[in-house]
């Protein structure tokens, strides 16, 4: 049975890139009693190694990355505003407004830019530019703010975390529900030996996959991912993307990689035998850590497969229940598979 409650405390975790220490803290406390061994690199990455019940005939690493987009102060201003650049990739759109936690502590505080009513013409009905935002903690002057934050500190979106019978709400989930799985099959018995990675800095250049696949040196890889599903009103056609609701999303081709075909065929008809949904992306768009992964050393053969997510790297993303369970049954027999050479 899926642990839903680990989730919750995964995707509700501060974590922005770079920063990834309280989702660690959570991972390892989860795997420990579970796993052979153990590592923590020198840029954070967790590693871990597994027995199964035979040993394998390739060597196989998943991977799931442990950070999530968000902010940095940079400044304080004289006034006690804070200002801030994103860490990841964020639309504009996303940022006015919203409520944030700022630093170790998770120092409440809002996003917050001119008044309506002092706006020029041309920049009524456009989304404010981050350049242009800072955040109101409620202090007076930068001397105030100063007892409670640090130019470099972290910020995360505060958002909620809500499940239901049929889907999931909450930030991070891109890639806190890969972490999730990640962890159930090191819990789990395995057929075959296998190393894990929980990735840091995936999203500002997928730097932390990149030695984490060094080091690891596998024959083969499979990456979790959240993935951008566009099904939302007026968007048509293959600008959808991927569809929530519809399956588990085994990829091709993205902007970083090219998958292994026979792993994709792989994939595909293990759904089929299994009578679980799944689908592709309709367009070639983003990109993962699989973008570093299969082409480290002399390269490893790679596959991703990921749960289609709406809202992805803003306050709020959603992702269907039906297919974050698919999801892990799917990733668990191409795991098998590809451990035991197919």
């Amino acid at each position: 049975m899926t642990d839903w409650e680990l989730l919750k405390r995964l995707c509700t975790a501060g974590g922005i890139s770079g920063d990834e220490d309280e989702v660690r803290e959570i991972i390892l406390k989860e795997i420990t009693p579970f796993a052979d061994d153990i590592r923590t690199d020198a840029l954070g990455n967790i590693l871990v190694f597994k027995k199964g019940s035979q040993r394998p005939a390739k060597k196989l690493m998943l991977s799931a990355h442990m950070d999530e987009v968000g902010f940095i102060v940079t400044d304080i201003d004289s006034d006690g505003q804070l200002s801030f650049e994103c860490v990841g990739g964020i639309n504009d759109s996303a940022v006015f407004a919203r409520q944030v936690l700022v630093g170790r502590d998770k120092l409440p505080g809002v996003v917050c830019s001119k008044p309506v009513h002092l706006l020029k013409a041309d920049e009524k009905g456009k989304p404010p530019k981050v350049s242009s935002l800072t955040i109101d903690i409620g202090a007076e002057s930068r001397e105030e703010a100063e007892k409670y934050v640090s130019i470099g500190d972290s910020i995360i979106f505060d958002s909620f975390y809500d499940r239901n019978d049929s889907r999931i709400i909450s930030k991070a989930i891109d890639d806190r529900f890969g972490c999730l799985v990640l962890t159930e099959l090191i819990k789990s018995e395995l057929p075959y030996d296998m190393n894990f990675v929980f990735c840091v800095q995936e999203e500002i250049g997928l730097r932390g996959a990149r030695t984490a696949a060094y080091t690891v040196d596998p024959d083969c890889a499979i990456v979790i991912e959240a993935t951008t599903a566009g099904d939302l009103h007026g968007v048509e056609g293959e600008k959808r993307v991927c569809l929530v609701g519809k399956g588990p999303v085994v990829s091709f081709m993205d902007r970083s990689t090219i998958y292994d075909k026979e792993y994709y065929r792989l994939a595909m008809r293990l759904g089929d035998e299994m009578n679980i949904p799944v689908q592709t992306k309709t367009m070639i768009a983003g990109g993962n850590d699989a973008g570093v992964i299969h082409i480290s050393r002399g390269g490893v053969r790679t596959a991703a497969v990921s749960v289609p997510c709406r809202y992805l790297h803003a306050s709020e993303s959603l992702i269907s229940v039906s297919d974050a369970e698919n999801l892990i049954a799917l990733v668990k027999a191409l795991a098998e598979k590809m451990a035991a050479g197919a």
